[in-house]
């Protein structure tokens, strides 16, 4: 970009260059130092670049990929919030515990195309949760809260300083609820962040106002952008194009199934200019109006300027030569140490310089930043290796632990000064900092910190910066260096002991009072050493619980123990909710957490801790006892699960049942939500589905997406296609009227009379992926719509097949079995149990 990248130019860059990209495909390309050129290659260019979007996936990652590795602009992702209420691909968390590792997968994602990921949403359950699908930013904002949304955008404009702003997606009624939000907001805040009426409060905690340069938005095609890009371009470095390195950190967001291999090819981005602070002289290069690097910068300083104009320019002139000094480290460090000594010398002069407020604002943030990005080279060039090895990765209050750190210096400078210790929070207690010392070529230190965890530290988040980190520094030629990293693993402030209860949530049949209901407590001892733990429960007034109480005892950190109770409900217990609580006494403190172990090779180990608690609810669930389920589980969901904990007889199939097994035994067969994509047995075997019901079998299945193995023709006994685009055809709105159009049917009669109540309290929505056609012999049976939308009469389709039935249902009833809906235990009943009154 700018001159340096004119479309023209880039355009012949691809030609030319694809050759190289073929060969690369023949013969390993010469070894590249990745590491080193990522972090010099950022010091051409002063321009910083934010993407807004709604979710972790929501990032432009060919354009990003090509911002930060192509052209070494400062590059960030602001996502509002954490992905808590989209489905699970490689796991069973939902919610909170999904939350988590949607954010990390994020930031491993970003960690390959350089990009910084951030987040409005600061905690677990914030206000900014990812609800659902919403069709409106108006039901977007009303969860979030308009005022909260929108303070923290701005204070992260007026923190972060971007030159540039482009939400990633557009505001128009064929998106996203959510991302049409984050685009409304980031075109407002594109004024009210510079202007000081706004969150006043802010510039009174040491912010300052921010005026973005250029708000940019996706077009829709060349015809309609005031800018096209050629980002397709071979990168020999990575030997990959930028898309291709996009899809590369798209693989990173497992859990939504992202990535795809692509060919190198030629790929253009399209942008809109919306708004400008800048005079751009008609130009359409992205970075027209905005100075590109120092010596751009000098060019805007007043005349009366020109000592500093004279040092901008040499400082450019410094920075490039460090880029051109690669890939030698010695000579990359030696021209670094010096451009760090005269990037904080030129600070100190453009504090005192006779500036504009802005232009001064400005220069002082790019400087700054400069300075950072010059301590990672420097840290880089130096070949300074640091590992810390910590004991133990959990902790515990009031615990003692030790950290090594060990330092190598593998390049062929010695370094002076050299320290190394341990960042931790304020009220922790670190053993004294050893002595700075001198590091010659290959010499090596071992350093041994001990570390106190106070009684009143807090427990672990996953959102939080890590309790342990490092910070190294050393000297060169006058100069300091300075860096602090995280280690390589998570360090966890834990509980002395972790109650996992199971179930975690159950139902009490009114119709059919259970004697005992059993729960079992799964007690984990992450006290580092032996442990002793008092377990109970307490449960709602009525209720007996057998055992009162049990001890168990542990030998290590990490052993697990099973504790048994024995639930007795009142016998006159009314409809409603209730909650059993778990609580363990150990080391003379009460202990009442469960703690979500999250263990993955692609984000690594982290934790979600919340209330150990069994969550439960009465009401009247009728059934037929001598029912026989067969429940193919796609591992999307766990209806089978909390069925089997009403009393259902069910049976998950296995791939050997879906091949030879003898499925007529089943009176009814469940598909798992979207289990045509997890199971490829089932696409395979799908004909022995068809025949179960032809010989009389009722089979049930649950929503799925059209790209889920799904074939419109074939999958279902008759044609049935499911909706496309997927915001047309849902109803996002969870107290949508619902109208029986076959009231009559034994659906809505047997084993429970369904009224209008059981369509009440349902969570989050009440359908997705609707179908949009279907053949003729099946029939409808429910009628719903969104606020002013026209109704779709397809959320429960059924038709005859053979001597049995086949009922398709888009509904989601996961979420409200797996939510403690009464209404949708009941109706799902009815759906699984046609035929067999």
């Amino acid at each position: 970009m700018k001159k340096y990248f004119s479309w023209v130019l880039s355009i012949l860059l691809v030609i030319s260059l694809w050759p190289a990209a073929t060969h690369a495909a023949k013969e390993k390309e010469k070894e590249h130092d990745v590491d080193l050129w990522n972090a010099v290659k950022p010091l051409g260019t002063t321009v910083t670049f934010l993407n807004t979007g709604a979710h972790p996936d929501d990032e432009r990652s060919d354009f990003l990929a090509y911002l930060s590795r192509g052209l070494g602009v400062k590059t960030s992702s602001l996502i509002a919030n954490r992905g808590e209420g989209g489905q699970n691909e490689i796991g069973n968390e939902l919610d909170n515990g999904l939350g988590i590792i949607r954010s990390r997968e994020m930031i491993e994602a970003a960690k390959i195309t350089g990009v910084k990921a951030y987040h409005l949403s600061e905690t677990t359950s914030d206000p900014i949760y990812d609800f659902g699908f919403s069709k409106t930013p108006e039901e977007t904002l009303e969860n979030w809260g308009e005022d909260l949304t929108y303070e923290r955008l701005i204070r992260f404009i007026r923190t972060y300083q971007p030159d540039i702003v482009m939400p990633s997606f557009k505001d128009v009624d064929t998106q996203h609820g959510h991302h049409r939000t984050m685009a409304i907001l980031s075109e407002k805040a594109f004024k009210d962040a510079a202007n000081p009426a706004i969150f006043p409060e802010q510039l009174k905690e040491g912010l300052s106002v921010w005026q973005v340069k250029k708000l940019y938005l996706p077009a829709d095609s060349k015809d309609t952008a005031t800018t096209s890009i050629e980002i397709g371009m071979y990168d020999p470095i990575y030997n990959m194009t930028y898309p291709q390195l996009g899809e590369e950190s798209r693989y990173m967001h497992k859990s939504q199934g992202m990535g795809n291999d692509i060919p190198a090819e030629p790929r253009q981005v399209h942008l809109e200019l919306i708004k400008t602070a800048v005079e751009t002289n008609k130009s359409s290069n992205l970075f027209a109006g905005i100075p590109y690097n120092f010596k751009e910068w000098a060019q805007k300083l007043p005349k009366q300027e020109k000592d500093l104009q004279v040092h901008f320019t040499k400082l450019q002139e410094s920075l490039d030569s460090i880029i051109s000094a690669y890939p030698s480290n010695d000579q990359v460090f030696e021209k670094t140490q010096k451009a760090l000594k005269d990037v904080r010398q030129i600070q100190k002069k453009t504090e005192k310089a006779k500036l504009d407020p802005q232009v001064k604002t400005d220069l002082l943030h790019k400087l700054s930043l400069k300075e950072e990005q010059l301590q990672i080279v420097s840290v880089e060039s130096a070949e300074l290796s640091v590992e810390a090895i910590p004991e133990t990765k959990i902790l515990t209050k009031g615990q003692k632990t030790i950290v090594k750190v060990k330092l190598q210096n593998n390049g062929k400078k010695k370094l002076k000064k050299v320290a190394a210790e341990l960042v931790v929070p304020e009220n922790w207690k670190v053993s004294k900092t050893a002595s700075a010392k001198d590091l010659n070529p290959e010499e090596k230190a071992e350093l041994t910190y001990e570390v106190q965890v106070p009684k009143d530290a807090d427990d672990y988040h996953a959102y939080v910066d890590s309790v342990i980190r490092t910070k190294v520094q050393f000297e060169d030629s006058g100069t300091q260096t300075s860096q602090i990293s995280e280690l390589g693993e998570t360090i966890a402030v834990l509980p002395d002991v972790g109650l996992t209860l199971s179930p975690e949530d159950i139902v009490v049949n009114t119709a059919d009072i259970q004697d005992e209901i059993p729960v079992t407590v799964k007690v984990k001892n992450y006290f580092n050493g032996k442990n002793t733990a008092d377990v109970s429960l307490a449960v709602p007034e009525g209720w007996k619980v057998s055992p009162s109480k049990e001890e168990v005892a542990f030998k290590a950190q990490l052993e697990e123990k099973e504790v048994a109770f024995k639930l007795t409900p009142p016998s006159n217990i009314q409809d409603g909710s209730f909650a059993v609580h778990a609580e363990a006494v150990a080391n003379g403190k009460t202990f009442d957490s469960t703690v979500q172990e999250i263990n993955y090779d692609h984000i690594g180990t982290f934790y979600y801790l919340y209330d150990a608690q069994v969550n439960g609810v009465a009401f009247e669930l009728l059934k037929n006892d001598q029912l026989k389920i067969g429940y193919i589980d796609s591992g999307f969901d766990m209806v089978a699960d909390y069925l089997t904990n009403t009393g259902f007889n069910i049976t998950k199939l296995t791939e050997e049942d879906l091949t030879t097994g003898d499925l007529n035994q089943y009176d009814t067969i469940v598909t798992g939500i979207r289990a045509y994509l997890s199971r490829k047995d089932l696409v395979e075997h799908n004909d022995r589905l068809h025949k179960y019901v032809e010989d009389g079998g009722h089979l049930v299945v649950q929503y799925h997406k059209p790209s889920d193995g799904w074939d419109a023709k074939t999958t279902a006994p008759y044609p049935l296609t499911l909706g496309n685009p997927s915001i047309k055809w849902r109803v996002t709105d969870e107290n949508a009227k619902v109208t029986v159009l076959k009231p009559d049917s034994s659906l809505f009669s047997y084993p429970n009379k369904i009224t209008d109540s059981d369509w009440e309290n349902w969570v989050q929505e009440r359908g997705l992926y609707y179908p949009m056609e279907w053949d003729k012999n099946f029939e409808t049976f429910v009628s719903m719509a969104d606020p002013n939308e026209e109704p779709f009469e397809g959320g429960i389709l059924m038709t005859k097949h053979g001597k049995g039935t086949y009922l398709y249902t888009n509904l989601v009833f996961y979420r409200q079995i797996q939510g403690q809906v009464p209404g949708g235990y009941r109706i799902f009943t009815n759906l699984i149990s046609y035929g067999a009154n």
